[in-house]
């Protein structure tokens, strides 16, 4: 499968129903747009609805599909910035997120859509679905993350305001063990999910139950020869739980030769990845069941030695730089009895978490939101990040560890409901323009607001008194209020040169 330089590995699923399995345990698994609970198999997926607050459903009426690819999500509303799903999540818990899509020829379309998703922030890979669509093949993603707060946020948001409609079929969140890819840093990055297969192994795909993250192992074979075990496999012997059934099979080659495989099967973008590799000797537990070999990467050392027994051993880098064609080489060491093998692989692209919206702003915009009636729709997910997706209104800084909310623009939106003591909280804002909108009730303090210039609060049914506070307001340049039901007096400290203060006509203050 080919692949741009800015696109993660997508995997490709036929269009078949599997036989039942249990329901995975911590895990939440969704199936977009669908009416009521959706059996897959011996799977429940949930509908989507309690998760996301924007978007239309449809129906697929095609035979012989999944279940869960006959209904989907998709998001017509251009004006959104982003279309995010948010999911309950435990602070500092480790998640597989799986996303899979089929187009179903929506609306009438020939192709489907391309565009991005995004999680917690991060623009996580572009979807471009058509070369597996035009297959008849659904296709899905994957990425590992360490969720930051009590939700994790997954959005679609259109490559172009011009490009068609973003659409999603299924959403997997599965809780990962703490043992599982515990090298990575993920305060600072993510894992997607670019291969990971089952040597030797010419069957099916291997997921859950075998697998209780449910991560797919694609089958792989090529000219080397392949081999089954006989010994026992024990996930827990190995780092990274793989599931005995996608080590149940090996490549391997003759005694005194070096086992040689092109894997992935595809070229990679010039990056540096996560690749993890799996080995258990396929013979019978002995004294003689064992053989050691070199592993090398393009030709680059990766591990010297390898001692592989029937107990089995993993072997990874956690950063790895890898370019176009891969090619993994096992060398025998020594006079070992039998040639090397392998049993499992996997790779994953490492992706720069990069910066955050500063904690006290996204509490003060939930807050503020909570207040509004009729929130701008994409008002969900991160309020800043990625850059060219923030909430509808809102302008940040991304200089600096953190991002900053700089401007709130909601005019003419007709947002009702009231303007919260939070946006006092907002403290590197430095225009707030809510002008002829329906907000109500009384102005709060907006004393911590000290870097803000311009307040255009017009047009609303404001009552009761002007915040003292207002004037305390060190850079304030511009207060627009008029068109309110504001009373009481003007404080004075209002009323200095270079302030331009408009109250009238409407209220009726002194």
């Amino acid at each position: 499968m080919s692949i741009p330089v800015f696109l993660l590995w997508l995997v490709s699923i036929p269009l078949i129903i599997h036989a039942a399995v249990p329901l995975p345990s911590k895990a939440i698994l969704l199936s977009c747009g669908s009416a009521g609970e959706t059996k897959d198999g011996g799977l429940t997926y949930l509908p989507d609805d309690a998760f996301i607050t924007i978007g239309n459903k449809s129906t697929l009426n095609q035979p012989d599909l999944h279940p869960t690819l006959s209904a989907l999500r998709y998001f017509p509303d251009a004006s959104a910035r982003k279309y995010c799903y948010v999911l309950p999540a435990v602070k500092g818990g480790r998640y597989l997120v799986k996303t899979t899509y089929f187009f179903g020829g929506l609306n009438g379309a020939k192709e489907p859509p391309v565009f991005y998703q995004i999680i917690d922030g991060m623009r996580w890979s572009i979807v471009n679905t058509t070369e597996d669509y035009a297959k008849g093949l659904s296709s899905y993603y994957e990425v590992v993350v360490q969720a930051q707060g009590r939700t994790l946020s997954l959005c679609l948001a259109r490559s172009e305001p011009s490009a068609g409609d973003p659409f999603i079929s299924t959403i997997e969140m599965h809780n990962l063990d703490s043992s599982v890819y515990n090298s990575t840093d993920f305060s600072k990055y993510a894992l997607a999910t670019v291969a990971r297969s089952s040597f030797g192994s010419n069957g099916d795909i291997v997921g859950f139950p075998e697998d209780p993250f449910n991560r797919f192992w694609q089958p792989f074979t090529d000219a080397n020869p392949a081999v089954e075990t006989r010994s026992n496999i024990t996930p827990s012997d190995f780092w990274n739980l793989p599931p005995a059934k996608a080590l149940s099979s090996a490549i391997t080659t003759s005694k005194g030769k070096t086992l040689s495989l092109k894997w992935p099967p595809f070229p990679l973008p010039k990056t540096d990845y996560y690749v993890a590799l799996y080995f258990q000797d396929n013979r019978g537990p002995s004294p003689f069941s064992w053989r050691v070999f070199n592993v090398s990467v393009n030709g680059k050392q990766f591990y010297a030695e390898v001692n592989v027994s029937t107990s089995g051993v993993t072997i990874y880098s956690a950063q790895w730089p890898l370019a176009g064609e891969t090619e993994i080489a096992l060398t025998p060491s020594g006079e070992t009895s039998v040639g090397p093998l392998i049993n499992a692989g996997e790779i994953f692209q490492i992706v720069s978490i990069g910066g955050r919206t500063h904690t006290r702003d996204v509490s003060a915009l939930e807050k503020l939101k909570k207040r509004f009636t009729n929130p701008p729709a994409d008002w969900n997910g991160d309020p800043c990040l990625p850059e060219g997706n923030s909430w509808t209104g809102v302008t940040c800084s991304s200089k600096g560890k953190y991002a900053r909310v700089t401007a709130l623009n909601l005019t003419g939106m007709g947002i009702a409901g009231s303007l919260f003591h939070t946006v006092d909280r907002l403290s590197a804002l430095n225009t707030l323009w809510l002008g002829r909108n329906k907000l109500s009730g009384q102005l709060p303090n907006m004393g911590g607001l000290k870097s803000l210039q311009t307040l255009h609060l017009e047009g609303n049914q404001f009552q009761g008194p002007i915040p003292e506070s207002l004037g305390q307001l060190p850079q304030l340049r511009e207060v627009f209020l008029q068109d309110n039901n504001l009373s009481g007096i003007i404080p004075e400290s209002l009323k200095k040169p270079g302030l331009d203060l408009r109250v009238s006509p409407g209220n009726h203050l002194s």
